[in-house]
């Protein structure tokens, strides 16, 4: 079980429950030779590989954070009592509106990013015979290496990298399945390596790019804005987890994976990697205006690791949290107005053998305020695999002070 703050199970006042989300479906897209075939390099049940029953659909997590207290919800009636209906003044609701200033037209920021994107094809053989996917990958270095998701490249016998009009034979330099990264590389010098941008300074409202391959047609060029940052998406996807995704609306299909988020700076701020079905079914999935990015500033950081031959690790505690809000505290009647609501601890997980529980709220840790899910998932991430770390709980009425020994996954 992944840290993976936001599952979002049924719905609790006064929040809406999101659709659910998942993995972009297989690509009726155009691959090079040979003629097998076709399937979407998303990771999603490959049609016609009775994979349908691997893959759990990867679900909307963090879209509304108090949905997901659902979950927990028969725990915090017991721990604190019955719910009361509250409302928020409209007073108390703010919005910021300062936004990044453009720096360059669309047309000069595509020009600048779509050489560094580049079309991906793999041929995948199993027990079901040969079958074809594509996607999409980010030039990061200009000899030869290029960043895409793991999905795209995973289990694949044979991969090939369209630069132009030029196919070539690439191999896979590095995987990460957890982050859902994985690096390739091809024998070709002075390639045009993309700039690389800065996820931490997005805002919300910006302008935003996304270059890649849907359904096979590469150097397809859309745009958007950011809709939203941090979004947590807890995805069954083998043993992907996705947490702190940038949401855009700029439309991502099948064959997107992979490719480009950049800003009006021509900068990559993101790796395309998820999109929200519009009709909730495997195999049918379109952009529905909900994507989401994997940030640049982590994906940069697992790639220049598996570039280097380091073996990839993460640090682990085993629970996943939703978000308290005030107007959730107020409706639930609890002690606190923010913090991280365990809704599951994995059994024989770090959190387990300190005693961490469902339905605990995770208040602090090491010192450090915890006021979201989110804000576990970058402790955990900011901490290192075996250190020990003081959590701060509240339970019932009481605080209570637990010290975990983060392992590994």
């Amino acid at each position: 079980m992944e840290d993976r703050p936001g599952l979002e199970p049924s719905p609790v006042p006064p929040t809406e429950t999101p659709a659910p989300s998942y993995v972009a479906a297989p690509v009726p897209a155009y691959v090079a030779p040979p003629a097998a075939p076709v399937r979407e390099a998303h990771r999603a049940p490959r049609r016609g590989v009775g994979f349908g029953g691997v893959l759990l659909a990867a679900l909307l997590g963090g879209l509304i954070g108090a949905a997901a207290v659902g979950l927990a919800t028969p725990y915090i009636e017991q721990a604190y009592g019955p719910a009361v209906e509250v409302s928020v003044p409209a007073s108390q609701v703010s919005v910021s509106t300062t936004l990044a200033m453009p720096t360059e037209p669309i047309e000069a920021v595509a020009a600048k990013v779509v050489p560094s994107v580049v079309n991906i094809a793999v041929e995948v053989r199993d027990a079901f015979g040969t079958s074809s996917a594509v996607g999409s990958g980010v030039i990061v270095r200009s000899d030869g290496y290029i960043l895409t998701n793991n999905h795209v490249v995973e289990n694949a016998t044979k991969i090939v990298v369209r630069l132009g009009t030029t196919d070539l034979p690439a191999t896979v330099v590095g995987t990460d399945p957890t982050s859902d990264l994985a690096v390739i590389k091809i024998a070709k010098t002075g390639l045009p390596a993309a700039t690389i941008g800065e996820s931490g300074s997005l805002q919300v409202g910006e302008t935003v790019i996304a270059v890649g391959s849907p359904f096979g047609l590469d150097k397809t060029v859309t745009s958007g804005i950011v809709s939203a940052l941090h979004r947590t998406n807890l995805g069954q996807t083998g043993v992907s987890s996705y947490t702190n995704l940038i949401q855009t609306d700029a439309p991502i299909n099948p064959g997107n994976s992979g490719g480009a988020l950049a800003d009006l700076s021509g900068a990559v701020v993101g790796i395309n990697t998820l999109i929200l079905s519009p009709t909730g079914q495997l195999g049918t999935s379109q952009s529905a205006g909900i994507g989401f990015a994997i940030p640049i500033d982590f994906a940069k950081t697992i790639a220049d690791q598996l570039i280097a031959g380091i073996k990839i690790t993460h640090p682990f505690l085993g629970v996943s949290a939703a978000t308290v809000t005030p107007a959730i505290a107020q409706y639930y009647g609890l002690p606190v107005s923010s913090g991280a609501l365990v809704q599951q601890v994995s059994p024989g997980s770090p959190a387990e053998a300190a005693g961490i529980r469902v339905a605990d709220i995770i208040v602090s840790m090491d010192g450090q305020k915890i006021a979201t899910s989110e804000d576990v998932f970058a402790a955990i991430q900011a901490a290192k695999i075996g250190q020990q770390v003081q959590v701060e709980v509240v339970r019932g009425s009481r605080h209570l002070t637990l010290q975990v020994t983060l392992g590994s996954h």
